[in-house]
């Protein structure tokens, strides 16, 4: 059942990153934003809504460290697995006008990750902040959009806003269930092997949150729309941090973080997360062969946490 449980979620995931990233580019080029700012926010925010799912899920549990590992573990795998595909695919390499905006963006709140684990705890009022700075952050990229950057893609969705709505939450929507039952199984899976809780969180929970971003990136690479794909890591990683957590901490009553955390995983997230913005940030291109190359550390990462 658990096997089954994997194969039918990953057969919703795709189906849900085809339905989502058409109905966003849509809604992008009616509403005469980039593609890159619908990937950092509406693609975003729906490839993560299994994260917030399991955070919340975790914590009711008194699970908080596969909330806090899932994160973290989600945010290693969106730049080395999802970002390295990507790049592998070549849709990493016209990302948009406001991409260096946004790189900076999820640095800052991956510095507000550490302090919090340094801290070893995220209270309602820090929690409550961080989704104060998330909605802020939404609304400054909106006004700072580039018409200049606005491209008009094609899609196999109408040509209406309020069709091309319904289609991105229905794709949100696959792409929660999907999740749903790949984390079900694969939990079950690694925990009949005598996995921790830890590594779990870490890997299983990590991947399986991030292959929504992992779907929508191929079909957004597949179709040449580096903006959506881009975006959506940049923006995913933010809304982890930001969104889910803080959300989590407000409606948790706070989350309690290990600090074995402190000991590698959130350097690793930080490492990841920084090398990436520096590239971004200093033009330089994402190649396939960079891209290769995070792929295969990914891979090591997980290898290394296993044995």
């Amino acid at each position: 059942m658990d096997w089954l449980l994997v194969l039918a979620g990953f057969i919703l995931l795709m189906a849900g990153g085809e339905i989502i990233v058409q109905g966003a580019v849509v809604i992008a080029g009616r509403m005469r934003v980039p593609p890159l700012l619908i990937g950092f926010t509406i693609v975003a925010i729906g490839t993560s809504l299994p994260e917030l799912a399991v955070s919340l899920e975790a914590v009711a549990g008194g699970q908080p460290d596969l909330a806090v590992g899932g994160v973290m573990g989600s945010n290693v795998a969106n730049v080395m697995l999802v970002l390295g595909t990507a790049s592998m695919l070549g849709a990493a390499s016209d990302p948009g006008i406001g991409v260096k905006r946004d790189a900076k963006a999820m640095m800052m709140a991956s510095f507000a990750l550490l302090g919090a684990v340094v801290l070893g705890s995220i209270n309602q009022l820090f929690g409550a902040s961080m989704l104060v700075c998330l909605v802020g952050y939404y609304g400054y990229s909106y006004l700072k959009s580039d018409d200049d950057d606005i491209k008009m893609e094609e899609s196999w969705v109408p040509n209406k806003i309020s069709l091309a709505t319904i289609v991105t939450v229905v794709g949100g929507l696959f792409i929660w269930k999907g999740a749903e039952f790949l984390i079900q199984g694969a939990t079950g899976i690694a925990s009949d092997m005598g996995i921790s809780e830890a590594v779990i969180g870490l890997s299983v929970v990590a991947l399986g949150t991030s292959l929504p971003e992992l779907a929508v990136t191929i079909v957004a690479g597949i179709r040449g729309q580096g903006g959506v794909a881009v975006g959506n890591i940049l923006g995913s990683n933010m809304m982890n941090i930001l969104g889910i957590l803080g959300a989590t901490a407000v409606i948790g009553g706070g989350i309690s973080i290990n600090p074995d955390f402190t000991e590698r995983d959130i350097w690793v997230m930080l490492l990841t997360s920084g090398a990436i913005a520096a590239m971004l940030l200093n033009d330089r291109e994402i190649g396939r062969r960079t891209g290769f190359a995070m792929v295969a550390g990914y891979f090591f990462y997980m290898a290394y946490l296993y044995l």
